[in-house]
């Protein structure tokens, strides 16, 4: 693949979070409130919405393909996916790299190398527990794609305004941040002490 192949998808993604495209980025929203709407409001189990999805579409394709034939046109070409073995050794490859180092920092937190990371995990798992409680995922998702839309345009046309603001909270953060953790975390033991064995 050359540099501009790679490129091209990113600046087209680009593109439709930064509203160049703006008809492509609106349809992505009203794709994606369809979508929340039949999934959360009218209780409908995700898979039968997309098996109903997928069934309609290969009818379509079925009947547009079946009414060329008899139009004596020629049938709508649908390209062919083949998924090489070379690109799906790569992907593997990279995911058990990250799987293992996920691994290895879930296993330093359970046998309690550092507590100052087992807190922090367990703060962030009740925090999205707490989340999870009141929210449903497809409603995260949702919120996660209205943002994915608005933050990029938003912070594009007063980036400069949002990172003085962004700089001056980060300074109080870490001010509060230094002041928990000289009170709270230097006073844990970083190491559990191993019993010996006799």
């Amino acid at each position: 693949m050359s540099e501009s192949d790679v490129q091209l998808p990113t600046t087209v993604v680009a593109d439709i979070l930064l509203w160049k495209r703006w008809q492509l980025s609106v349809g992505v929203i009203v794709v994606a409130s369809i979508a929340w709407f039949l999934v959360d409001w009218t209780n409908l189990p995700f898979l039968t919405i997309c098996s109903d999805v997928l069934l309609i579409l290969i009818v379509l394709m079925f009947l547009r393909a079946n009414f060329a034939a008899l139009r004596n046109k020629q049938p709508p070409t649908i390209p062919e996916l083949v998924v090489s073995e070379e690109m799906v050794n790569s992907v593997a490859a990279s995911f058990r790299v990250k799987i293992n180092n996920l691994l290895l920092i879930a296993h330093d937190i359970t046998i309690g190398k550092d507590f100052r990371i087992f807190f922090k995990v367990v703060a962030c798992l009740w925090l999205l527990s707490v989340i999870g409680s009141i929210f449903s995922f497809f409603t995260l998702a949702y919120f996660g794609t209205l943002l994915m839309f608005t933050i990029p345009p938003l912070y594009s046309k007063y980036g400069n305004y949002v990172d003085k603001c962004c700089g001056i909270i980060n300074h109080q953060f870490s001010k509060h941040y230094r002041i928990v953790d000289e009170n709270v975390f230097n006073r844990l033991p970083h190491n559990i002490p191993k019993d010996k064995d006799s």
